[in-house]
């Protein structure tokens, strides 16, 4: 189940070392001397570095007991809603529980929490109109939560053998009669066959990027709704990332991304063998495929989450916070789309009738 943490390093130990400081309005990193935030433009004030703000050492954490999200909150909030089920039961833990592997790099948020919001309402407002209208967006909006959210990614060679039938094309030229018009006449057309051949070889390639959600409230079908992110903006991991934001623990181990990572390199090395091969077609394509060399690395990635809950189902809406890719479900109207399609069959009962009629 998924875990969110409060990072342990403090963040007065990292910043004299890397010159950040955390912006008090988004909590993107600020390098020392720079006026103005690089994430939400804010005016950063003169005055020596915070160093001490978004440390996480005053939260309260919190796990809830609907879907298992620890999560770490500030100590002044008295009541708090689950991220990743919208769940209000939870209950207050020790972060010394986790003890699990710290992550190794991060990826900044580059999406302002203000421009968030509002492509969620953009996003929200397309086909509006199939919206129910009982739908209170003020409280769902409000929400809308900044998470670091874990994955796991793996490199690794893959060294496969194969065994295909190969085909090639060649086109002859043939004869036939028909009938045309009471008379028989002769033709002639162009007839492609396909000559078969078995072969077999080696294929090697290394692979790497494809990331593996290590967050169980976070299903992989839906991450990879959100993907790609842009890895060459890695950082190695500091504490100061986390200013102003939440922070999830990973909950999805090694071993067992391991094996999702394993299940994409493996259908990608298919492919890749499939466009190695010779000829102009192939059938009865065969592979074994070994891994070694395998690396692995823990990042958090950053993710606008939000969850509510419309007539006792979960709805889910996802913003990649570096490019701003979005996905999620809404709920419809159950009335309006069912008036939409009522209208788009009787306009195509219409035309079918006015068709033949305007065609005499």
């Amino acid at each position: 189940m998924p875990e969110i943490f409060a990072s342990q390093p403090t963040l007065e130990d990292a910043a004299p070392a890397l010159r950040v400081r955390p912006c008090a309005t988004c909590g993107a990193p600020v390098e020392t001397g720079d006026r103005f935030c690089p994430a939400c433009g804010v005016e950063q004030p003169a005055a020596a570095e915070s160093a001490k703000a978004g440390t996480g050492a005053e939260q309260k954490h919190f796990q809830c007991k609907n879907c298992g999200a620890e999560v770490a909150i500030d100590p002044d909030r008295r009541s708090y809603a689950c991220p990743f089920c919208d769940s209000n039961y939870v209950v207050e833990f020790s972060p010394e529980q986790s003890g699990r592997q710290p992550p190794e790099f991060v990826v900044g948020f580059a999406v302002p929490p203000e421009q968030a919001l509002q492509r969620f309402r953009e996003w929200l407002g397309r086909n509006s109109w199939f919206r129910p209208n009982d739908l209170r967006l003020a409280q769902v909006e409000g929400k809308l939560r900044g998470v670091y959210i874990p994955f796991w990614s793996f490199s690794m060679l893959a060294e496969s053998r194969w065994a295909a039938e190969i085909g090639e094309h060649w086109t002859r030229t043939e004869t036939y009669t028909t009938r045309e018009n009471g008379k028989t006449v002769t033709k002639t057309r162009h007839v492609t066959e396909t000559e078969w051949w078995d072969l077999s070889g080696g294929h090697h390639e290394y692979y790497s990027g494809y990331l593996v959600s290590g967050s169980r409230g976070l299903p992989q079908k839906d991450a990879d709704r959100i993907t790609p992110f842009h890895l060459a903006a890695l950082k190695r991991y500091a504490p100061y990332f986390l200013a102003g934001w939440l922070c999830e623990e990973y909950s999805v181990a090694r071993q067992a991304a391991e094996q999702v990572s394993r299940a994409a390199f493996e259908q990608m090395e298919q492919r890749n063998i499939a466009a190695f091969l010779p000829g102009d077609t192939y059938r009865n394509l065969q592979t074994q495929t070994e891994f070694s060399r395998i690396g692995s690395d823990l990042i958090l990635l950053p993710i606008y989450l939000l969850s509510y809950r419309y007539r006792n189902k979960l709805y889910r809406y996802l913003l990649n916070g570096q490019t701003g890719k979005a996905a999620g479900d809404k709920p419809l109207s159950a009335w309006r789309v069912g008036l939409a399609i009522g209208i788009a069959v009787l306009l195509i009962a219409a035309l079918a009738f006015l068709v033949p009629w305007l065609s005499r």
